[in-house]
């Protein structure tokens, strides 16, 4: 889909009513995605309630949606340089998160106004060197969709957790 087809997107901070359906889209999106590319991933009620605990993230970052006619179908998270639970790894980096969009959405560009917004953030308002980000190990065509917006591999970054391997991207901000 062009970004003509887009035109009618808001991108805007989540409100707390936003959060029940930003919850659901997450969940939906993720268990879509990796139901499709990754059979083996399980997701629990623990990371379920994760997914669906927006407020907590709306009370330590920034939470945007992609608003089209009154329905949410669209977010990502930003976390501000040292903010609790942030795994950014370079000193003053924002850290992002939790990107999805309503499933008859995928791969259709609507990723591209939530990262601009959000990237925007990082730089202009809060004037970090970097965003820093984790993909799950495997999922290459998300990888991918990053590289494409300049965000290059960092291994340095990775994380192995009990439950998961992610893999690390960093998109630097010159000057």
């Amino acid at each position: 889909m062009s970004m003509s087809a887009w035109e009618d997107v808001v991108v805007r901070e989540a409100r707390a009513e936003d959060d029940a359906a930003i919850g659901e889209l997450l969940v939906e999106a993720f268990l879509a995605q990796y139901a499709q590319k990754m059979p083996e991933v399980r997701y629990d009620e623990a990371r379920r309630r994760d997914l669906r605990d927006v407020a907590r993230r709306r009370a330590v970052g920034r939470v945007l949606v992609a608003e089209r006619a009154g329905r949410v179908v669209g977010t990502v998270s930003l976390w501000p340089p040292g903010a609790p639970g942030s795994e950014a790894w370079i000193p003053g980096a924002a850290d992002l998160r939790q990107l999805a969009t309503a499933v008859e959405f995928h791969g259709q560009g609507l990723s591209r106004p939530l990262l601009e917004a959000a990237e925007r953030i990082a730089r202009e308002e809060w004037r970090v060197p970097a965003i820093c980000l984790h993909v799950r190990q495997g999922v290459v065509g998300v990888g991918r969709m990053y590289e494409r917006r300049g965000f290059v591999r960092e291994p340095a970054g990775d994380l192995v957790l009990p439950t998961v391997s992610l893999e690390a991207y960093v998109l630097r901000f010159n000057g």
